[in-house]
């Protein structure tokens, strides 16, 4: 038998952070906290990584649902009632997600080893450095920090300041910084227009970007399969992918639109076994892929850096989230010189979110 509860907590950013769909300065995650009665001593946890006006699942009964489903895993008897669980919470993914990567987290001994890899064995992953949106000085002064701490690798958010302005800064990152010292990724969140987008891509391209993120609002299928086709900068579908959750609805997704890339946020796709879905069609459409987090705390960002490790992608993934907060869960995980290390020898703190209910 299992014990579980849900606990909300509210993260804080160290700055407001921009984004093409406003100003961030909070963010609330939701963890599932799971005993079992053969090890009481562990406590497993997973993050139910919620972005408001974002996930599939932003819904006024979310934390009802989450209460229902705690009480429903106490009084789970068998593995396969899990299994069962996570495949029925398909239309709620960032639940699916928490439930999924608790159990995990349960069966390989609540220690936050999810998967024990040459990430947990000492070895970084590769990640590509967040440049938020702002003025132009704000955003030059993200890009020349990050370069200086050793980044190779930047992704820019544009999209919520003049277009022309982003040039000017794209342009000076160029003059100082070749292609083969830096590679560029913006991230349009959808800023565009159909009409426009495929100008404003041109002339991103000639600052030779290695990709830009959703270029348009998803759900234009037809008008970005034609970006995706005459576009000379490599087009990733980011936000496209939420809310598509069944098997053969990614795959007549990905062969309508034939995109460059994929980027995958468990978070907001359903979790490991969703995002495994995406990759393995993805691969058979010898379309290439990478995974970001999606603002979750160490927690999650933990568990997703684990389950990257695992698909042995060699590209910078999206996973430098974990400095953004000033009352972050402390972890075993370090970003350093463009990477992220877990330490096995470091410990976590918890107790920011174990309440007296055990």
């Amino acid at each position: 038998m299992f014990s579980s509860y849900f606990q909300k907590y509210t993260l804080q950013f160290k700055r407001s952070s921009g984004t093409s769909r406003g100003i961030l300065t909070n963010k609330d995650s939701y963890f599932i906290l799971l005993k079992s009665d053969l090890h009481s001593d562990k406590i497993a946890i997973g993050e139910c990584g919620l972005l408001k006006g974002l996930s599939y699942d932003d819904r006024s009964n979310y934390e009802t649902k989450l209460s229902q489903i705690c009480q429903y895993i106490n009084q789970i008897s068998s593995p396969q009632e899990i299994e069962t669980l996570i495949l029925h919470l398909w239309n709620w993914p960032s639940i699916r997600f928490g439930v999924e990567m608790a159990f995990q987290d349960l069966v390989m001994g609540g220690d936050r080893i999810f998967y024990d890899n040459y990430l947990t064995q000492g070895q970084p992953i590769p990640i590509n450095g967040l440049i938020w949106m702002g003025q132009v000085d704000f955003m030059r002064q993200q890009v020349i920090k990050k370069l200086e701490s050793g980044f190779t690798c930047i992704k820019l958010k544009i999209g919520a300041i003049d277009f022309e302005t982003e040039l000017e800064l794209l342009a000076s990152i160029r003059r100082e910084f070749s292609v083969d010292e830096i590679e560029i990724r913006v991230d349009a969140n959808g800023a565009f227009t159909p009409e426009t987008a495929l100008e404003k891509l041109n002339r991103l391209a000639e600052y030779h970007l290695h990709s830009i993120e959703q270029p348009i609002k998803q759900g234009q299928w037809e008008k970005m399969a034609l970006l995706c086709e005459k576009s000379p900068l490599p087009i990733a579908l980011d936000e496209e992918l939420i809310g598509i959750n069944h098997r053969q609805e990614k795959r007549i997704l990905l062969s309508e639109i034939k995109p460059q890339y994929i980027i995958l946020k468990p978070s907001l796709i359903g979790g490991f076994s969703a995002t495994q879905e995406w990759i393995n069609f993805a691969e058979d459409l010898d379309i290439s892929w990478w995974i970001t987090s999606a603002l979750e705390s160490n927690i999650g960002l933990n568990a997703i850096a684990q389950f990257t490790a695992n698909t042995k992608n060699k590209m910078p993934q999206g996973l430098g989230t974990g400095l953004l907060y000033t009352n972050n869960i402390t972890s075993p995980l370090e970003v350093k010189a463009g990477h992220i290390y877990y330490h096995r020898d470091l410990c976590w703190d918890l107790s920011p979110l174990i309440t007296n209910l055990w």
